[in-house]
């Protein structure tokens, strides 16, 4: 495609998730409306509405800041940009072809120190039990720097990369030329048409689970938790009230409560808020009751913006605002643009929160914003799929399982999938390299295209020498601990450096050990064989589901840093070297020993 594009707009039908998307590429403006003083806002949405009445498209954002343009009590930080901005466009363009792109990266610095988010929870919670307000969004924003990209278009393929870690939902690319916004968000602030508005908060997060039967036991755990639901519910009734105040009366309704949607790394709840409008409701008058979402505020709205203003250190920017589009005719539809990343320059910003309620444990919330980092992590530096294969004269050991998992990999991350391909790569290692043994590596990029490499594989140690971690590891509940890409500066962090020794036993946060950073692990505890399962956090390793399928481990069970003690024997087990007996070096900090 040829032009400029300076706009993307890709939302789900709300009405019809699986039906068509919203779709279209936006080039020049013929104008552009800009706020940047509170008292233009509404004036903005008014000549939006009336560009699109007279069948324009346009398509822009308002940022956090904008609330006190709706009413004065909602307290916000000086906004760093302008609080509203719309370019009108006469047509749309076609959605862009897929090409080359250069890779980009960014490098992210640390989102929020954790002693500085312990003593938020613990003013929030003082503040919640003195009952000032039931619940409040708290957010930080995480720095970073991007690099790589072509010349001129690294924004664009930053976005790319986010809508395939982040897929569906309700994603925005918006050029203003002095920032971007690269919106993937799966939240719903509001759809209406024809006098009729639908708003879709999103309240409740669980992790996805390591298999399918810890998946469902998760998202059943997130509908029936009574934290969650709660946190959910008073979402619902702020809601429920806003929309009251344009709602034609007794037309409020929730059709749908409690609703679970899986997202790539987390399962997230919403609800469902319906109303017929008022006869003569504005565009601005429908923001006027809404914005901020009450989703990212909190209840009671204005005390809870309070707060937020007292506890974060600066504004939101786009982030937590509204980015959507208003159709030829009217009809507008805005997204609640969380997983969203601005970017000036090379100078890229990203905001993680989570809502803080009476139940909240300062542990769990700290775990839910590393979950709802993973699609930044994920589209941040360019990864592929990884399946290691032994060979040895010509016989590759487990193929079949190896691709099996590699395809689930693809299902997960959104990879194109081409089994023959796949099967044609390893033919061509097993044709050139007929004689000796060979570590095989399977590789498939975001394209779908695969290669694969063949490097000698030196004989396996009579026995493995392990070194328990001197530390969590931190991020067990991740997708690149759950599946297996060239992604691994989590386990490079605990690479032996001690001579002899031959990899490093790894444990959650929990206190529960997982799994070593180039296999599983075995453990003969009272007399029989076990290995930490998928729930702890790690690698469904081909190895090690060849030795509990043939009885060489008898069941899986969860093995803590307390039981070292207790240990009988250890093993090392992947699918290269097979079973290997081990020993644990004398753990410096706890003090246990083991021997195999």
């Amino acid at each position: 495609m040829t032009g400029i594009v300076s706009a993307l707009i890709d939302f789900a039908d709300p009405h019809q998730p699986d039906g068509p998307r919203l779709r279209h590429a936006f080039g020049v403006a013929c104008e552009v409306l800009v706020a940047h003083r509170l008292e233009d806002v509404r004036a903005v949405l008014d000549a939006v509405q009336a560009a699109a009445q007279r069948g324009a498209w346009c398509v822009g954002y308002l940022r956090y800041e904008a609330a006190p343009a709706f009413d004065a009590a909602l307290a916000v930080h000086a906004s760093d940009g302008p609080l509203a901005w719309f370019a009108v466009h006469e047509k749309t363009l076609p959605w862009p072809q897929p090409g080359e792109e250069a890779p980009v990266q960014v490098q992210w610095q640390e989102l929020l120190p954790r002693p500085v988010f312990d003593a938020a929870l613990v003013e929030l919670q003082r503040a919640i039990a003195d009952g000032e307000y039931y619940q409040v969004n708290f957010t930080a924003q995480m720095p970073g720097v991007l690099s790589g990209g072509a010349a001129g278009q690294p924004a664009r393929a930053l976005f790319n990369a986010l809508q395939r870690a982040q897929p569906g939902g309700y994603a925005a690319f918006l050029d203003t030329s002095d920032e971007q916004v690269l919106s993937v968000s799966p939240e719903l602030f509001f759809d209406w048409r024809a006098g009729h508005i639908l708003t879709r908060p999103m309240k409740g997060t669980a992790p996805r689970g390591a298999g399918p039967e810890e998946d469902a036991a998760q998202a059943k755990a997130l509908r029936t938790s009574v934290k969650e639901c709660a946190e959910n519910v008073m979402i619902v009734d702020l809601l429920r009230n806003d929309l009251s105040r344009i709602a034609e009366p007794f037309s409020v309704r929730v059709p749908r409560l409690f609703h679970t949607e899986a997202l790539p790394a987390v399962w997230q709840m919403t609800s469902d808020i319906q109303a017929r409008t008022r006869s003569g409701c504005s565009l601005a008058d429908v923001f006027t009751a809404l914005f901020p979402c009450g989703s990212v505020t909190g209840t009671p709205k204005v005390r809870a913006m309070q707060a937020i203003r007292a506890l974060e250190s600066g504004p939101r920017g786009v982030y937590c605002g509204a980015v959507g589009v208003v159709q030829p005719g009217g009809a507008a539809i805005f997204n609640v643009p969380i997983r969203t990343v601005t970017l000036r320059g090379s100078t890229a910003r990203c905001g993680i929160g989570s809502g803080i309620t009476s139940g909240a444990m300062a542990d769990g919330e700290w775990r839910e914003w590393r979950l709802k980092q993973a699609f930044v992590q994920r589209a941040s530096a360019p990864f592929e799929l990884l399946e290691t294969l032994g060979m040895c004269d010509g016989r590759l050991r487990n193929a079949d399982a190896h691709l099996a998992r590699m395809a689930q990999a693809a299902r997960h991350f959104g990879y194109p999938w081409v089994a023959r391909q796949a099967e044609v790569a390893l033919q061509s290692m097993v044709q050139q390299y007929a004689q000796g043994a060979w570590r095989v590596r399977l590789l498939l990029d975001a394209r779908g295209r695969v290669q694969a490499e063949a490097h000698a594989l030196p004989a396996s140690p009579a026995r493995a020498r392990l070194q328990l971690a001197d530390r969590a590891l931190d991020d067990t509940r991740g997708e690149f601990v759950r599946f297996k890409t060239t992604r691994r500066a989590h386990y490079d962090a605990f690479t032996p450096t001690q001579p002899g020794v031959f990899d490093t036993l790894l444990w959650n946060v929990d206190g529960e050990l997982t799994e070593c950073t180039r296999g599983n692990v075995a453990f003969l505890l009272y007399g029989r064989w076990v290995t930490p399962p998928l729930c702890c956090g790690l690698l469904a390793g081909v190895g090690r589901a060849h030795a509990l399928r043939e009885g060489c481990i008898g069941e899986e069970a969860v093995v803590r840093l307390s039981d070292l003690p207790r240990v009988q024997a250890l093993a090392f087990v992947n699918s290269v070297r097979g079973w290997i007996p081990a020993d644990l070096d004398r753990p410096q900090a706890q003090g246990a020993c083991v021997a195999g």
